[in-house]
């Protein structure tokens, strides 16, 4: 580690340190919150792409994972924090949102996984549902599939293609064709959380916390994607209509 990377890291331990950030952390994560702390220091060291970042949104970006109680530990696969161009963003992985439909007590079943070629047997587009217990054939991967069953009766499955999750990558994420984009490094589980996402904000029962997490996941699209080209707006003119001419009524009476 460069000298310059050691005065990083010192930066961002002793912002870490603060008392606002671990107050922030025991009020969310009680005694949880030295093994997160932990975790970001040890997150930080290793990632060169975070370290091209301002420690303090970096944190920033951390407290949305510890607000939600989510870790930001890459093997557990839970949340992440990415940087792209300088700019950190926190995401949610697809083991996170299973993580959340389970604390809110409202699923009965929750699960997501890859379709291999010869498992997906039958559609009914009609009725929404797929047959996806056919015999693997190869390790061909033709899609992904979610399937929630809540504790009230109702149940759906939701399958997308390759093809299909491809074309929403590109389209959503502007990370997309990044060699630090998660896309790149893990495919398949970026695949799982789009379409987990999909049907659970389609068709799930969301908890306030979960609500919470949505919202930041939209936003963080939103922001990934936005114009921040600046804007010229020329002020309007507005001129009045010229008025009508006012018609003379004569006050003589006519001649006969």
């Amino acid at each position: 580690m460069s000298n310059n990377q050691i005065a990083i890291l010192d930066q961002f331990k002793n912002e870490l340190e603060s008392d606002f950030v671990k107050g922030v952390l025991e009020t969310s994560l009680k005694e949880g919150a030295g093994t997160f702390m932990a975790s970001l220091v040890e997150i930080f060291s290793s990632e060169s792409s975070l370290q091209e970042c301002k420690p303090s949104l970096v944190i920033a970006e951390a407290l949305k994972a510890a607000s939600l109680k989510l870790p930001v530990t890459k093997g557990l696969g839970q949340s992440f924090i990415i940087a792209y161009k300088g700019k950190p963003s926190f995401q949610i992985g697809y083991k996170g949102f299973i993580q959340l439909a389970i604390r809110s007590g409202l699923y009965e079943t929750i699960n997501a996984d890859v379709v291999y070629e010869g498992e997906l047997t039958r559609q009914d587009k009609l009725k929404g549902t797929f047959d996806i217990n056919g015999v693997k054939k190869s390790d061909v991967v033709i899609g992904y599939f979610a399937h929630i069953e809540l504790k009230n009766g109702f149940s759906k499955t939701l399958f997308m293609t390759k093809d299909k999750v491809t074309a929403h990558a590109k389209k959503y994420s502007k990370t997309f064709s990044s060699d630090y984009s998660p896309w790149k490094s893990d495919f398949d589980a970026m695949a799982l959380k789009t379409v987990l996402k999909n049907i659970l904000s389609h068709y799930g029962s969301l908890s306030v916390e979960m609500q919470a997490a949505f919202n930041d996941d939209v936003e963080d699209e939103i922001n990934a994607n936005a114009n921040t080209e600046n804007v010229t707006f020329t002020e309007a003119v507005v001129v009045d209509p010229p008025k009508k001419e006012e018609k003379k009524t004569s006050t003589k009476a006519p001649a006969f």
